[in-house]
């Protein structure tokens, strides 16, 4: 389940591509399924090794072009560990809500990226997001919760102060709004409760097998319903 789109992204096989914040991986395997040199980023150094075992079997079983490799390293997002213009692009996907010093972040990934080069963001969007912190205070007031909802115009604004331009944008994962929603409502932790179930196992079905009539579905509810917003900016060339 993609968030970011490549295309948006103008990601091409060669170039160096930092996840940071990777959780499980996902924009990780794809980019390095496109033939990227990818850093996998995150504190959780758990999970750090869990993407890196993935991604060393991936390229076992021929998955990988010869374009693509993939390192992890254990970073915080306020003092990156990599030098000045060290990526092409640079995604950074649901983990600006998390950070309260958001624009310190924001200026460490604007000093990694290279001149002319990408950046995909994205956040949980505002009014769902809102219905959820309105239903359960157990949703985000927790250890590594979300410390802010953002408004898009407030979003964009940081980003602008560190040095990018708006490039793109769009939502994503309507259906996953209503999910987020029944869990707010039954309790965060009720993995149990019937209605989560079942709707679990259709979110499942639709990431495994994507459906034509879901990914049509979701298509259409995306503008009104998408749980997140993506950006896409760039880097003033030097």
């Amino acid at each position: 389940m993609l968030t970011v789109r490549s295309s948006l992204l103008e990601s091409r096989p060669g170039e160096r591509v930092l996840d940071l914040g990777c959780g499980a991986g996902r924009h990780t395997f794809h980019a390095l399924r496109e033939g990227c040199a990818v850093v996998a980023a995150d504190l959780d150094d758990a999970a750090l090794k869990d993407v890196a075992g993935m991604a060393y079997a991936m390229q076992a079983e021929g998955e990988v072009p010869e374009s693509g490799s993939a390192a992890a390293a254990v970073a915080d997002a306020l003092t990156l560990p990599f030098k000045n213009g060290s990526f092409d692009r640079i995604i950074a996907s649901e983990i600006l809500e998390h950070i309260p010093r958001d624009e310190r972040a924001m200026s460490e990934i604007f000093r990694v990226l290279r001149p002319g080069g990408t950046l995909a963001v994205s956040v949980p969007r505002m009014w769902p997001e809102a219905v959820c912190w309105l239903l359960s205070r157990e949703y985000h007031s927790n250890d590594g919760g979300h410390v802010r909802i953002y408004r898009r115009s407030q979003l964009l604004r940081r980003l602008r102060r560190a040095g990018f331009d708006l490039c793109a944008s769009h939502h994503a994962h309507a259906l996953h709004s209503v999910y987020w929603w029944i869990k707010c409502a039954v309790g965060v932790h009720n993995d149990e409760a019937p209605v989560v179930r079942t709707y679990h196992r259709m979110l499942v079905w639709d990431i495994l097998k994507g459906p034509r009539v879901l990914r049509l579905l979701e298509g259409v509810l995306n503008p009104v319903l998408g749980k997140s917003l993506v950006l896409y900016l760039r880097k003033p060339d030097a």
